[in-house]
């Protein structure tokens, strides 16, 4: 008697990609990155969202000039949260206390403090998928900083789970605080300040 063709069939299991494969990927300007085995591509960032950058970069940086107790990079960079996930938050900070995951190369580990700063095309990759691998491979804290809002979002790590212990905003004159750098505090205006013309999603021009 023929076996009925209803029966379900064994699929194989889906091929997670690792830091190897992460290695092999084509230098092309985009983002590439590894997420519980998963590829995961971004394109260049905005002008808005590199100021931004620069201008968190520049508060971090100038606090560790006067309290150092560990770095602040800013991608690119890569971080080995895992074999099966490799990252390259727009910025991360590491406590001399947590200075063993730093090699010659990259992070091999996971970081004190991580910050992603959304774009359109990255908003659900930041806001969901990589907010539960941080949490999921111990990112002490972790940063969403929304430049159509102007806002951020503060996740802390608690008994392995990500609480959001904050959303800060320049429209109320918040300032950012983490106990992570004591004292440090940043006023959300000057953290979004710069010329906002053609930074909020201007048309482009070509000649």
């Amino acid at each position: 008697m023929n076996e009925s063709s209803d029966m379900p069939s064994k699929s194989s299991p889906p091929v997670k990609l690792t830091y190897r494969d992460f290695l092999l990927f084509p230098d092309d300007g985009k983002r590439h990155e590894v997420i519980d085995g998963e590829h995961y591509v971004t394109p260049s960032p905005s002008l808005r969202h590199q100021t931004i950058v620069g201008n968190l970069f520049l508060a971090l940086g100038n606090y560790l000039e006067n309290h150092p107790i560990g770095r602040v990079w800013v991608a690119p960079l890569d971080v080995v949260l895992t074999k099966f996930d490799v990252v390259e938050p727009d910025l991360v900070y590491v406590s001399r206390e947590r200075a063993s995951v730093l090699t010659r190369h990259n992070i091999q580990g996971a970081p004190d403090l991580a910050v992603e700063i959304l774009s359109p095309g990255t908003r659900k990759t930041d806001e969901v998928t990589k907010r539960r691998a941080y949490e999921r491979c111990g990112v002490g804290e972790y940063w969403v900083v929304d430049p159509e809002l102007d806002l951020v979002k503060v996740y802390r790590l608690k008994e392995g789970r990500f609480e959001r212990i904050a959303e800060c905003s320049s429209e109320s004159d918040d300032v950012l605080t983490t106990p992570l750098l004591p004292e440090l505090r940043i006023p959300l205006r000057e953290l979004f300040r710069g010329d906002d013309t053609g930074l909020r999603g201007g048309e482009s021009q070509t000649e």
